[in-house]
Formats: C-alpha cells, sequence, structure tokens
C-alpha cells in the first residue's frame, strides 16, 4: 500500500507538471521531469553493448541524476555510479589507456563502462530486465544467490522477494522510469499520460 501512494504522489505531480508545460504551450515540465541528457553518448554505447538505451538512461536518472561529478559513500562515481573496482576491471577488458579512478567522472568513459557491465549483466540474466537492474545495485553475485534460495525464488529464474530494502526500493524506480522513458520516446505526451492515469487507478 505504502508504495502504492508514492507511485500514486509521483505519477500525479508529473501530470500536474505536464498540463502546466501544456497549457503553456511548451513541454518544458516533461523534460524537467524525465530528461534525456547525454543522449548521443547513450545510444552510442548502448548500441555498441545490446542494450536498452531507455534502460541505461533510467539507471543514470537514480544513480546520479545526471551529475558526472557524482560520488556514493562506497567511491561509486560519475553517471552510472561505477565502482572503483568495475571500473579496472573494465579497463583491462576494454584496453582502455590511462585509467584512472577519476576519469570515471567522464561522461563518455562513465556511460561506455556502464552499458558494457550492463551488457554483462544481460548475458547472465537471459535479458532479464527486473534481475538485471537489481543486480546493477546489488551485484550479480547477490542476485544469484538469492535466486538459488527457495526463501527468495520460486524457480531459480525469477525473484518473488529481494532481501535488500535498498535493492527492492531501487529496482522499482528505475524500472517504473525505464517504463515512462519507453512510453515518451514511442507515445510522446498522450501515451505518458495514459500511462500515468491507468498507474493512479491501479
Amino acid at each position: 500500500m505504502v508504495i502504492r501512494i508514492r507511485k500514486g504522489f509521483v505519477s500525479i505531480f508529473i501530470l500536474v507538471l505536464i498540463f502546466i508545460g501544456l497549457y503553456q504551450g511548451g513541454k518544458w515540465a516533461l523534460e524537467i521531469a524525465y530528461p534525456f541528457h547525454y543522449r548521443e553518448l547513450i545510444m552510442e554505447y548502448a548500441e555498441a553493448y545490446g542494450v536498452d538505451p531507455y534502460l541505461v538512461v533510467a539507471i543514470i536518472r537514480n544513480e546520479s541524476k545526471f551529475n558526472p561529478e557524482a560520488v556514493s559513500r562506497k567511491e561509486a562515481r560519475g553517471l552510472m555510479q561505477i565502482a572503483p573496482i568495475t571500473g579496472e576491471w573494465a579497463s583491462e577488458k576494454l584496453e582502455i589507456e590511462d585509467y584512472r579512478p577519476d576519469r570515471l567522472h567522464e561522461p563518455r568513459l562513465n556511460i561506455q563502462i556502464g552499458c558494457w557491465y550492463l551488457g554483462i549483466l544481460q548475458d547472465q540474466f537471459s535479458r532479464n530486465i527486473s534481475l538485471m537492474v537489481a543486480a546493477y545495485n546489488a551485484g550479480n553475485g547477490n542476485v544469484s544467490k538469492w535466486l538459488d534460495n527457495p526463501e527468495y525464488s520460486d524457480n531459480g529464474a525469477e525473484l518473488t522477494h529481494i532481501p535488500f530494502p535498498e535493492t527492492r526500493s531501487y529496482q522499482q524506480r528505475v524500472l517504473r522510469d525505464y517504463q515512462y522513458y519507453r512510453t515518451i520516446e514511442e507515445s510522446g505526451l498522450i501515451g505518458l499520460v495514459k500511462l500515468l492515469i491507468r498507474g493512479i487507478k491501479g
């Protein structure tokens, strides 16, 4: 019930922004609520590593709010919040010259590594976006363990429960935003309004 109320509040807030923006004759409200900064870089590397660009932008929105200088408590850095150990691993696999952890603040390099890592998760979890998002937050090792645990998975292929509250919340937000970004791209404002109204009613 708490989640439904929260999602409903977010949907209503976005709807209000959209209608204000339309009343004033522009799409600025939608761009504020769901911006798509770094579009060219996201499209370039999403295509290079075979991942969905709308998932990438949804992750960036939740990880860093599009701030390339963002640093987490665990020292993850940049737009897609890449951990230094992941950056080092990626730099070896991708043969990135002159790699240093501070370079994770470079949008191009950060998005490249983030998309590369998503590609690995995509292969590991058979393109299951829900599992990929959970693994991006909690680590692929944890998700694999949960899938093998009947307490968290009925069939070894889907998670019925995520034991980390942070990961549960993160997964819900990213999947919601992924759906919004896809709808905006495919159906525009009208499609998003219809989706939000269905969400409020549901």
